[in-house]
């Protein structure tokens, strides 16, 4: 195992390097007139496949968060995590019938001008600082930072985060600032790239450990001893923790360090309930009510965004053997004592697999995560400046703005974000590194989650729904998941009707954060109910809905069933 890069791996990611650079160009200056206009420059207005919507979905999703993150937690938890993924592929099905042909029928190009259609100009800034908040300090903030560590811990000396982190970013601009457009069409490379670059890692990783168990050079060998000497990392639901191991990590003493992360694994991904709340806000918030993933497909026909997002879903369907499966691959290394050099606790799980990677394929290993990488900086940067341009600059500062300031300010917005991202990051000031990568985006992201999620849902099912309900909706919600992370177990106890709070190893007690988010949900939409059913019977606001705007075509059901049965497939045999 080595960090040494040679000649070959230079070569590699340089020809990575220089085929997105050129690619993306060439898509700049062909469509160089349409730069100028804001729904091509913002959305690929009607010009994007559906293989380049699915691709793009799949390579801005994928990133460090991922990479890094998932395959730490699939370092300390084991193939749970994944649900992440594969819930994923349901929820893409529920956005492509239901959710898009709403969004496409009522023209609506943001997520903001959805919230000012649907409800009214309030909750639609309000949402709109939102949004440009967590997309900066959450998600700009974390990809960086983790990629900024993983690609770092390949580097010679490991000394260079500081210029990895401005690399990452000035090539994210160089994207960002060719529109959507080149944006889309360059994430196909990326995403094919990591893919490529992922499997091999995969490939790699599960033959060290074949070689490291006397079974000589074969991947499924060595994912059978993973199962062998592991078979708690390859179960979906985690047990409950009982009183006798929450008694056992607060006594301390013989087997306390075990119970307290049998404790810490529950509080990540707590079991069966985790279905029954949180992970289903996640997923479908963050698919369909996300300014930085339904941008993809909300230039495009009905039939082909559906085609689009339910191909993403089938690549979703794999990401786990991409991003986890190197992470438990690392964890049976570690733990027989053929990984010592593993840095950084979980998340150095995936840098410490990629030391085992020959020449040449270490370079294409830098250059998939760096794919994944750059795809998601340069996603997440559009849509900051799609939103701050098209529902904060346009209505607010600069209302008579012609189409070419538009795109020139949507630009500037990019370079600023990326800057006071970089600032945030450079010493990890708010503290990405210390809960684990991809736990801190899940915690915080979910803080907004289950207010957002409530709003659109009954805004779009729901004619009754007001704006006043939507405005104490992000309000609840965001105050009782603050309530219920920091504060619940200190007012009401450890243990209610509602929540079980455990031992967090710190010295207070923790509800799991997606239990959190699905109490916050429930209460959020009694509270936003009740308010509603004081107004008017049928918002004037409200969507036109009708029973052809869900049809699928047989096309579309094909890929539906598909996924279904390869999804129900994965979850008989880990469950």
């Amino acid at each position: 195992m080595n960090n040494q890069l040679v000649f070959s791996d230079y070569l590699v990611f340089f020809v990575y390097f220089i085929i997105v650079a050129s690619y993306g160009y060439w898509i700049y200056r062909k469509k160089k007139k349409a730069t100028m206009d804001t729904k091509d420059f913002f959305l690929a207005e009607g010009s994007l496949t559906w293989w380049a919507i699915g691709a793009s979905l799949i390579a801005s999703n994928i990133s460090a968060e991922q990479f890094i993150g998932m395959s730490g937690n699939g370092f300390f938890v084991g193939v749970a995590v994944a649900a992440y993924e594969w819930i994923a592929a349901l929820a893409l099905i529920i956005i492509a019938i239901w959710f898009i042909p709403i969004y496409l029928k009522n023209h609506i190009y943001t997520m903001p001008q959805f919230l000012k259609t649907r409800y009214n100009e309030t909750v639609a800034l309000i949402m709109a600082i939102f949004w440009l908040f967590l997309y900066v300090f959450v998600n700009l903030t974390s990809i960086l930072y983790l990629g900024a560590i993983a690609i770092n811990g390949l580097l010679p000396g490991q000394q260079y985060l500081h210029a990895t982190m401005i690399v990452l970013a000035i090539f994210a601009v160089i994207i960002t600032l060719g529109g959507m457009k080149v944006i889309g069409y360059t994430d196909v490379i990326q995403v094919s790239v990591l893919i490529i670059g992922g499997l091999a890692t995969t490939y790699m990783a599960l033959t060290v450990v074949s070689e490291k168990f006397g079974l000589g050079k074969d991947a499924l060998a060595g994912f059978n001893a993973l199962m062998r000497d592991s078979p708690e990392h390859f179960k979906m639901i985690l047990a409950k923790p009982d009183k006798d191991t929450v008694q056992t990590a607060l006594n301390g003493g013989a087997g306390a360090s075990l119970a307290q992360e049998h404790i810490n694994k529950y509080l990540i991904l707590p079991g069966i309930l985790m279905y029954l709340a949180g992970q289903w806000i996640v997923n479908l918030n963050y698919w369909g009510c996300n300014q930085y993933i339904t941008q993809r497909a909300l230039g495009a026909d009905l039939q082909t965004a559906r085609t689009g997002i339910l191909f993403a879903g089938l690549l979703k369907l794999m990401m786990p053997v991409i991003v986890m499966l190197p992470g438990i691959a690392a964890y049976v290394l570690y733990k027989n004592g053929h990984l010592p050099q593993l840095k950084g606790g979980m998340d150095g799980a995936y840098s410490a697999v990629l030391g085992f990677l020959p020449n040449g394929l270490k370079g294409l290993s830098i250059a998939a995560l760096t794919a994944a990488i750059v795809a998601s900086l340069a996603g997440k940067a559009n849509s900051i400046s799609t939103i701050f341009t098209l529902d904060i600059y346009k209505k607010y500062i600069k209302k008579d703005s012609d189409e070419a300031k538009m795109v020139w300010t949507g630009r500037v917005v990019v370079i600023i974000s990326m800057i006071v991202a970089i600032l945030f990051t450079w010493n990890d000031l708010l503290g990405i590194g210390g809960t684990g990568g991809f736990t801190f985006i899940q915690k915080y992201t979910g803080f907004i989650s289950p207010g957002i999620f409530a709003m659109f849902l009954l805004g779009m099912f729901w004619k009754r729904t007001t704006g006043a309900a939507a405005i104490a909706g992000i309000i609840t919600g965001f105050g009782l998941c603050v309530f219920f992370n920091e504060y619940a177990p200190g007012v009401f106890g450890n243990e209610t009707i509602f929540y079980t709070a455990f031992p967090n190893g710190h010295g207070g007690y923790e509800i799991p954060f997606l239990i959190c988010m699905g109490l916050a949900f429930m209460f959020t939409m009694i509270v936003m109910v009740a308010i509603s059913l004081a107004g008017p019977k049928v918002n004037p606001k409200a969507f036109v809905l009708d029973r052809e705007m869900f049809k699928v075509k047989p096309a579309t059901l094909t890929l539906i069933v598909l996924t279904l049965l390869i999804l129900s497939a994965l979850y008989v045999k880990f469950w």
